[in-house]
């Protein structure tokens, strides 16, 4: 492989995932609605119109899909639920209906997905990628998403699905939103597990997972030591020397503050990594500390 697509390429994981390719040699081109908003090589799609550039899925040997409205970026009206579910379910669709068409398809295609699978909320049970999946809104938006990705393995393309927790990044992500308010706090209780990853170990897993064919099928995307809330929120607040006090953010505060959404932060993962882990891939920054250390040096 050579030449690999990314949807989703100007976003947080998108850029990350773009440099590690270009590192290791890759052309490395983005779908994208303004492809000449950017630098980066780049080919148009209209995924509401349901349209794109035929020539970028002819140009690619590889396809890496991370495109969908984010979570936790707005409130979650019924518009913004709808838009979270149509992002993903339409851009997947459009890519395998222009794959289906085609006699060069990518050798792989490697998909993201999320923790939310199992539910917002699994308390301290450990979850594996052979666990039920939940009942809840995000839930049943990763198995739609994740029933949308399967469909480019029976065009005969190896497909992943990269489960993926809470990301920690300097420049988004949780740790941008946890370290806002001029005091650090936990939310609600602290105890709900947080299922975390440093940015540069999922976008080198992408690239794994694109680069080995052994590697097929669900692997949750987290580090290998899952934390409290809590202990996140405090040793975030103590590597920018931000005051941290250990009085919950209340539980009726955020429901007003967030809706719906509310039950995402308040609730939380325990996400087993043994299955990426045990197929040989490798972290930088397999521990809390050394994630921290790294991102705020």
């Amino acid at each position: 492989m050579k030449n690999i697509l990314i949807t989703g390429g100007s976003g947080l994981i998108g850029q990350e995932v773009t440099r590690v390719l270009e590192e290791k040699g890759y052309e490395v081109a983005w779908l994208s609605r303004n492809p000449e908003k950017y630098a980066q090589k780049s080919f148009d799609w209209d995924v509401n119109g349901q349209k794109m550039d035929s020539a970028a899925l002819s140009w690619c040997d590889g396809l890496i899909h991370l495109a969908g409205a984010g979570v936790a970026e707005k409130r979650w009206t019924e518009e913004r639920k709808r838009e979270i579910l149509s992002s993903r379910v339409l851009s997947t669709l459009l890519l395998y209906d222009q794959l289906k068409t085609m006699n060069k398809r990518p050798e792989a295609v490697i998909a993201s997905s999320a923790v939310g699978y199992y539910g917002m909320s699994t308390e301290d049970k450990l979850m594996h990628e052979g666990s039920s999946p939940g009942d809840d809104f995000l839930a049943d938006v990763v198995k739609k998403w994740e029933a949308e990705s399967e469909k480019f393995s029976t065009l005969g393309i190896r497909t992943v699905k990269l489960r993926i927790g809470i990301v920690l990044a300097k420049d988004g992500g949780a740790l941008k939103e946890m370290l806002k308010p001029p005091v650090a706090a936990p939310l609600g209780s602290g105890r709900q597990y947080m299922s975390w990853i440093h940015i540069r170990d999922l976008a080198e897993m992408f690239v794994y997972a694109l680069e080995n064919q052994g590697i097929q099928g669900e692997y949750n995307a987290v580090g290998p030591v899952p934390v409290s809330n809590m202990i996140l929120t405090l040793k975030a607040a103590k590597a920018v020397n931000k005051p941290f006090i250990n009085i919950g953010v209340p539980k009726f505060g955020l429901k007003i503050l967030l809706g719906e959404m509310a039950d995402m932060v308040l609730g939380g993962n325990r996400v087993s990594n043994d299955k990426i882990q045990s197929s040989g891939f490798t972290y930088r920054f397999p521990l809390l500390d050394m994630a921290l250390a790294d991102i705020y040096n």
